[in-house]
């Protein structure tokens, strides 16, 4: 750690080799390492070393050299970083761009080729597709050197404040590189705390957004089941009218019946020993007539019947539909 110290201090050409740079035999090196030993031996008590200030001063500054070079690796790693994604971005927007070409080629050229086969027509617009696409990257061209041309002197402006710069810079003091250092890495420590703040409000976001999709899939399925009760309600809807206008028909046919029945019934009371054949006709037309009255009472109670189940089918379904909107509305 000394050596290196001593490095950064002295030039290089100026300084002396390390031991490590020198080349020599085993058989020497032992040698030369037994009068090491025995010169230090000797002048043991001659020799003067670090004290610990200058111990700590030289860790100390190997410790801001150390996190200098991690800066700037970390800086060249996140510009390489940016450098790479902006290729694969530039890729690809590429990428699509020859997608959506072969589409179009596919969609306007060969489909007409495959139907008209050696026509004309098919040429001409092979050849109108060749003239536009040659138009199109003229005109890209034009506007990647315009882009080009601003570019350039926007760089040129970049580096002429850079070298403003550099200038100001020259005249500053130690004390100024110094306190620029401390502000440099607060202000390191800032971005580094709000890249994590940045981090986390991703991850926030990243589970609000799967929470949000949840609740969206839940919030599509009630209105899917919604849609369909509606429909289904509509119908029985008109089932219920429907079998409420045949309730009313059968209860008009049951009153006819009915009235028919007492004429008959008050018609029988005042019956005075008919003749014979009259009475067997009478009796005839009586029995037609009461098994009528049953077939028709008998329809009355089938309807009756089947307008309660309707009714509790409707109960049912409405108290369904009631729980389904109150679901609904909680999970909203």
């Amino acid at each position: 750690m000394f050596e290196k110290y001593y490095a950064k201090l002295e030039p290089r050409d100026q300084r002396p080799p390390r031991l490590s740079e020198i080349k020599i035999s085993a058989a020497d090196y032992a040698q030369f390492r037994g009068r090491r030993r025995s010169k230090s031996r000797t002048g043991m008590d001659r020799g003067v070393g670090l004290t610990a200030d200058q111990k700590l001063e030289l860790v100390q500054k190997e410790v801001e050299d150390m996190k200098d070079d991690l800066r700037h690796m970390r800086a060249n790693a996140e510009r390489d970083l940016q450098h790479h994604e902006a290729i694969i971005e530039e890729a690809e927007i590429r990428w699509s761009e020859v997608s959506r070409a072969v589409h179009e080629f596919e969609k306007d050229i060969l489909k007409a080729i495959s139907k008209k086969k050696g026509s004309i027509l098919a040429t001409q617009k092979v050849m109108k597709y060749i003239e536009d696409m040659n138009r199109r990257r003229d005109n890209m061209k034009e506007k990647l050197r315009l882009k080009n041309v601003s570019l350039k002197v926007q760089r040129k402006k970049m580096l002429l404040q850079l070298r403003q710069k550099e200038e100001v810079s020259e005249a500053l003091h130690d004390v100024d590189f110094q306190q620029l250092k401390i502000e440099n890495a607060q202000f390191l420590e800032t971005i580094e705390a709000r890249n994590q703040e940045l981090t986390q409000l991703k991850l926030s976001s990243g589970n609000t957004l799967q929470v949000l999709n949840a609740y969206k899939s839940k919030l599509h399925k009630a209105m899917e089941i919604y849609l369909n009760l509606d429909k289904e309600i509509l119908l029985r809807k008109e089932l219920l009218e429907k079998i409420e206008k045949e309730t009313l028909q059968v209860e008009e046919d049951r009153a006819k019946a009915e009235a028919v029945n007492k004429r008959l019934r008050k018609q029988l009371a005042e019956f005075r020993a008919p003749q014979v054949m009259t009475y067997v006709r009478e009796k005839i037309l009586n029995a037609d007539l009461e098994k009528s009255i049953r077939m028709w009472e008998r329809r009355v109670e089938i309807a009756e019947m089947s307008l309660k189940g309707h009714r509790k089918a409707w109960n049912r379904m409405k108290i369904t539909n009631e729980q389904l909107q109150a679901d609904y509305l909680a999970g909203k």
